[in-house]
């Protein structure tokens, strides 16, 4: 499997960089695009920076538009935007393509690959849940990082797996980030 990671400046670095260590460490081929901002609030948030970024993956700059994942002759299989901002948001509802990671998004809807947006913001407006609509009617997923609590998180690492795990989930890769729900589990 073929995965882009796009990291924008939205808080929530942390989703992006976890998803990277775990797409990696499950053998999935994986390149991804940062803007400066998403690289600036990485390090203001984690300590990891552009170069442990570019140490786990191939870092494409969110400007250069002429990177090969902005074709749809470039073979990838999924696009998961984490964390994604409102302002990726509205370009990709929008059909606006001005940076990298809007581009691959659109590539990704118009081939019908697979396109999951883990946003970060709260509270909602009013035109953020419209943009949330139209992506979704177009054919993406979107997966805002609010994490479960039945798994009984004991720190804030359990929280970001929790939202992880779920975004592997959509990508049918197999993880044990999280304990599932076992309410009535009908399949034991």
């Amino acid at each position: 499997m073929r995965v882009v990671l796009g990291l924008t400046g939205a808080s929530g670095a942390i989703y992006g960089y976890r998803m990277l260590e775990e797409l990696r460490k499950s053998g999935v081929q994986v390149v991804a695009i940062a803007s400066e901002m998403a690289l600036r609030i990485l390090e203001d948030e984690t300590g990891h920076t552009r170069q442990d970024v570019s140490a786990l993956c191939k870092l494409f700059s969110n400007d250069d538009l002429a990177a090969p994942m902005s074709s749809g002759s470039n073979l990838f299989d999924a696009m998961v935007i984490a964390p994604c901002s409102m302002k990726t948001l509205g370009s990709i509802a929008s059909g606006v393509s001005s940076s990298l990671i809007a581009r691959v998004a659109d590539v990704a809807l118009k081939e019908r690959r697979r396109l999951i947006l883990v946003t970060r913001e709260t509270p909602l407006s009013a035109i953020q849940i419209r943009n949330m609509l139209t992506v979704t009617e177009a054919g993406a997923i979107v997966l805002p990082a609010c994490p479960g609590f039945y798994h009984r998180p004991k720190d804030v690492e359990s929280l970001v797996d929790h939202v992880v795990g779920k975004t592997l989930d959509q990508l049918g890769i197999e993880n044990s980030l999280f304990e599932r729900w076992r309410g009535h589990d009908a399949w034991e």
